[in-house]
């Protein structure tokens, strides 16, 4: 997708969605306190760091006395709202407009599992990582990480403007039918632990 056209969806969103993200924003003040966003640094393009902003939905373990606490028993309620909704990820859209994200590409994860990376899965980071992409739209986290990455791949390999349009398009089906949001058990997905686990 080109960068003017990402830039002005981006905008046109969250114009129209800024009032919803305010009613976000002093909801999970209410909830969880300060800090109302989650601000962590995730690999990008070619790898690179960034910093990637979300809403909170969980209370802090180091801060709250809940170090050893798993996610599930850490997520407040209305963060299981905003994470069943993807509200969460709002925020997100500042990262697109500063250029570290796109509105489609794989999700951007956790910079301890490069290492973990054998060659292929590494071309996951051959474009900008996406607010959405096309591992979101076929399974999100109901799916195992040899499969997340699969789909990652082929997007890198076969990413058009009508692909991305298609997964836009099948990114609000899934919000709204709230699918895929956790993994059996989990509050989001199990942690990738290698290629031999």
């Amino acid at each position: 997708m080109a960068r003017w056209l990402e830039i002005f969806i981006a905008l046109l969103f969250g114009l129209l969605l800024s009032p919803l993200a305010l009613v976000v924003f002093f909801l999970v003040l209410i909830d969880i306190g300060r800090p109302a966003f989650f601000v962590q640094i995730r690999p990008g393009l070619n790898a690179r760091p960034f910093k990637m902003y979300k809403f909170r939905t969980m209370h802090e373990a180091d801060v709250d006395g809940l170090l050893g606490i798993g996610d599930a028993e850490r997520m407040t309620r209305v963060g299981r709202f905003l994470r069943s909704t993807s509200l969460d990820e709002l925020p997100q859209l500042l990262n697109v407009l500063k250029g570290e994200m796109s509105l489609v590409g794989p999700r951007p994860l956790l910079m301890d599992y490069l290492p973990l990376y054998n060659e292929r899965q590494m071309r996951r980071h051959d474009v900008l990582p996406g607010i959405t992409g096309w591992a979101q739209v076929n399974g999100r986290n109901n799916l195992s990480w040899q499969e997340k990455f699969e789909f990652d791949i082929w997007y890198v390999e076969n990413r058009s403007f009508l692909l991305d349009m298609k997964i836009l398009w099948l990114t609000v089906v899934k919000v709204f039918k709230r699918e895929g949001v956790s993994s059996q058990g989990h509050a989001t997905s199990v942690r990738f632990e290698g290629n031999d686990k």
